[in-house]
């Protein structure tokens, strides 16, 4: 085993390196995103028993799911959004592993979103934390925490009225600079979709998927217990399930971070 390996089994047994769990549970409860009548919608989730120690499995208990491949704390591979679709190595399958671990970048605007559900994140925004943290290192995940993982009612979590859902999100400048000037793996977000919520209303629109997903980036959404992260320092681990031509999968996202 080499050294650095050796050092973070070292550091893990000694509890000075910290496993911190992203993820929300799946289950019949996760809130689905919404669309318009005139598209197909991703259902709930299903959980129908098989066995459970019974006549029909007398040792043994397991469950069939069903699911949409975006649905709670999930993973977007470039092949989701139609700006990523001609890519090479763009869905869950083809994707290098290599690149669903990277070091984590926490940016907090916790204060901003209490204040105004529909922020957005902007490229000054950006520029501001990096004059803080340091400049935003190619490969990382950077993770957006809005404290909406807080809120846990579906009805809140979607925020739906009348002319849609509000959430936060990035806006068109921010999502070009993390994907062509910064060259990140990806975006994480606790929200329902790593757009805002009124995003298909912008220019373009979604745009955090239209620039990100074309220029080959990932996302994550529905993640929880980024206060739990410092703003640097933490290495996301975000493997999603191994879907042939999959555009996406509910995911277990963990980080080790100092503890």
């Amino acid at each position: 085993m080499s050294s650095v390996l050796s050092q973070l089994v070292e550091e893990l047994t000694a509890g000075r390196v910290k496993v911190v769990d992203l993820t929300q549970p799946l289950g019949p409860d996760t809130p689905v995103i919404g669309l318009p009548d005139i598209f197909a919608s991703s259902p709930g989730v299903t959980i129908e028993q098989i066995s459970r120690y019974d006549d029909a499995g007398p040792a043994w208990y397991w469950n069939t799911l069903s699911f949409g491949e975006h649905t709670g704390t999930h993973f977007d591979a470039p092949v989701h959004w139609i700006t990523g679709k001609d890519l090479p190595n763009s869905s869950c399958n083809t994707l290098p592993p290599g690149r669903f671990v990277g070091p984590a970048c926490v940016i907090d605007v916790t204060a901003d979103v209490d204040a105004d559900p529909d922020f957005l994140l902007t490229s000054e925004r950006i520029e501001g934390w990096e004059a803080e943290h340091g400049r935003i290192p190619s490969g990382a995940w950077v993770l957006l925490h809005t404290g909406w993982s807080r809120r846990t009612t579906a009805e809140d979590f979607l925020n739906v009225a009348e002319d849609g859902p509000h959430s936060p999100g990035f806006d068109r400048a921010a999502s070009e600079m993390l994907a062509h000037d910064r060259d990140v793996t990806g975006v994480g977000v606790e929200t329902v979709g790593t757009d805002a919520g009124q995003a298909g209303g912008f220019d373009p629109p979604f745009p955090n998927h239209t620039i990100m997903h074309g220029a080959g980036k990932l996302g994550l959404a529905s993640l929880c217990n980024l206060d739990r992260l410092p703003a640097t320092g933490s290495i996301v681990i975000a493997a999603p399930l191994k879907i042939v031509d999959g555009s996406g999968s509910p995911l277990r996202v963990i980080a080790l971070a100092p503890a």
